[in-house]
């Protein structure tokens, strides 16, 4: 069910890949709910990916940008006004990427010079984003910008390494930047807090699928979807929401208040057994 819940607003999508990005579904819902909008990736993931599909669907030019670039930045939010003729509404940053991560580099073993690329991509392009749009004046007033978040940022979860001190970061930088574009502009600046998604980036990550069995079982309304994140971004895009800002947002079925659910006891009571007879 649409409700034309962004009808004539503009925005920005950073980070659709293929069909399973949530920067995917986001713009699916976007279009569906009568917003235009530019889609951007770097050069190396519009090739490998098909957001070309997606623009084709959406009506949407496709803007090469390297989001740590400022000057691709400069050049894709011109480029993204001039298309508009003039300022837009709305932009989702959906960026993240660890060489450790990918390398199989362990948090008490990193690469620093991985960790930088890692701050730099998935957080510090947060802040490039936001300080270029902003002098250039870029964003309507009452727009809404959104990142996509995790929990690792507030916990430590296994394997995620130093993504959640990037995640971490780029919380704060909502806060920070939200208050000065809040104070000048009456522009809004909040992080969501998904539950891990079978994204094909989180796919790579080891032991995702018994990571994501277990926040079902704790969380009391189970996972979020990508296409339920999507259905979130929208509302933070829309009119609905004018006074939300500088909020890290949980949209994870409950799971970043639980300490113990029954179906989580339940699962580690039939491990406990297990593991007693075979000891």
């Amino acid at each position: 069910m649409t409700y034309n819940l962004l009808k004539g607003k503009k925005g920005i999508i950073f980070g659709a890949l293929n069909d399973m990005s949530i920067a995917w579904k986001v713009a699916e819902r976007a279009h569906e709910e009568g917003a235009s909008f530019v889609l951007t990736n770097t050069p190396v993931s519009i090739r490998m990916g098909e957001i070309h599909k997606l623009a084709e669907a959406c009506n949407a030019p496709v803007i090469p940008a390297d989001a740590t670039s400022t000057e691709d930045l400069e050049n894709l939010i011109r480029q993204a006004m001039e298309h508009f003729g003039g300022k837009f509404d709305f932009i989702l940053h959906s960026i993240g990427m660890s060489l450790n991560v990918r390398k199989g580099r362990t948090y008490d073993d990193l690469d620093y010079a991985y960790l930088m690329k890692t701050l730099d991509i998935s957080a510090i392009s947060f802040h490039k984003v936001l300080q270029t749009a902003r002098k250039l004046d870029a964003i309507n007033d009452w727009g809404s910008v959104v990142a996509l978040s995790y929990v690792a940022a507030q916990r430590t979860l296994y394997g995620y390494n130093d993504m959640a001190d990037a995640k971490s970061m780029l919380e704060s930088i909502a806060r920070s930047f939200g208050y000065i574009y809040g104070r000048d502009k009456k522009i809004r600046v909040n992080t969501i807090s998904q539950s891990p998604t079978l994204t094909t980036a989180g796919s790579g990550v080891k032991g995702i699928d018994a990571l994501m069995d277990f926040t079902d079982r704790m969380s009391p309304l189970g996972n979020a979807s990508a296409d339920e994140c999507a259905d979130y971004c929208i509302t933070l895009f829309s009119d609905l929401t004018k006074k939300v800002t500088m909020q890290n947002l949980f949209h994870d079925g409950g799971f970043s208040n639980m300490g113990m659910s029954y179906k989580a006891m339940n699962m580690y009571n039939k491990g406990l057994d297990n593991f007693q007879l075979t000891d």
